[in-house]
């Protein structure tokens, strides 16, 4: 049997796509229409033999094969992108406005920065530390060009990896016996406030609203006073602080879906499209199994 070459550019739409969820989301991706997309993924089915994508109720959705294909094609692209950056490289400059919000910039953030940072020294770097429920419309408008965030919809954003959600306390006080339930929350339009108040609804748990803050520190600093459980990514819980679960009457919660979103002003510029890979393939790779 003779097999054709994977073309470069068919991976791209095939992997712009699945990140997209659909052919219209992926054409300005790969600044190709729409049409020119379904072009290059039927020629790369016809190349394996195989379908790779079905159209689902919201999004294309991977067949078994488009599954296997995929972790190839990210790394081919992977390769393809050092390979020509080594021959073909030069001195990026320009600004980066970058916004993360604290649960992330530790464990998620600070490595991908400390790749940028020593290969793009001429590159400005704006941080701005806020929640996803800020950031999420400054990209939107144009105000930052790129944010780490936890997503509301798939239209915000390169979906990353699904971050565990968990509710804490401190072991000192143990106001998770309280009836109701003492809680702390981030403002209301938090996803993780959504989550929490779910959870307690699913379960018919009365709780009270004792302590608001839009920031991590607030978070922790309720809980270590004694004042209330919260509801934190996993990433960001302290280790010092109790992990809680059925044993404390607490149900589970939705995980996180965390993305890199980029605003459409941004395209174009060399020095986003170099973080913003950098992201993809730094995040995508520390998440896997």
């Amino acid at each position: 049997m003779t097999f054709q070459d994977l073309q470069i550019d068919w991976l791209k739409c095939f992997v712009a796509v699945v990140d997209a969820g659909s052919l219209s989301g992926a054409a300005p991706e790969v600044h190709r229409s729409q049409s020119a997309v379904s072009m290059q993924i039927k020629k790369l089915e016809a190349a394996l033999a195989c379908q790779l994508l079905v159209r689902g109720p919201r999004q294309h959705q991977l067949t078994p094969q488009g599954q296997l294909l995929l972790g190839y094609a990210r790394r081919m692209l992977d390769l393809h992108a050092e390979t020509q950056a080594a021959f073909h490289g030069e001195e990026l400059t320009g600004r980066i406005r970058l916004g993360v919000p604290d649960d992330y910039a530790a464990r998620y953030l600070t490595p991908v920065l400390k790749r940028f940072a020593p290969n793009f020294g001429a590159v400005e770097i704006e941080l701005n530390c806020e929640q996803s429920t800020s950031l999420i419309p400054r990209v939107k408008s144009g105000d930052l060009d790129l944010a780490l965030v936890s997503r509301d919809s798939p239209r915000h954003g390169t979906l990353l990896f699904h971050e565990p959600m968990v509710w804490v306390g401190d072991a000192q006080f143990q106001v998770w016996r309280r009836d109701p339930l003492p809680i702390a929350v981030y403002e209301d339009a938090s996803l993780a406030k959504r989550s929490a108040l779910h959870s307690l609804a699913l379960q018919g748990r009365r709780f009270k609203v004792v302590y608001n803050s839009s920031s991590l520190a607030g978070q922790i600093a309720a809980v270590e006073s004694g004042l209330a459980v919260a509801v934190l990514t996993q990433c960001s819980a302290p280790p010092h602080l109790k992990i809680l679960g059925s044993e404390q009457g607490l149900g589970p919660l939705e995980p996180m879906e965390v993305a890199v979103f980029r605003s459409r002003a941004s395209r174009g510029s060399k020095a986003v499209d170099s973080l913003h890979d950098l992201l993809l393939r730094t995040l995508r790779l520390s998440a896997s199994p």
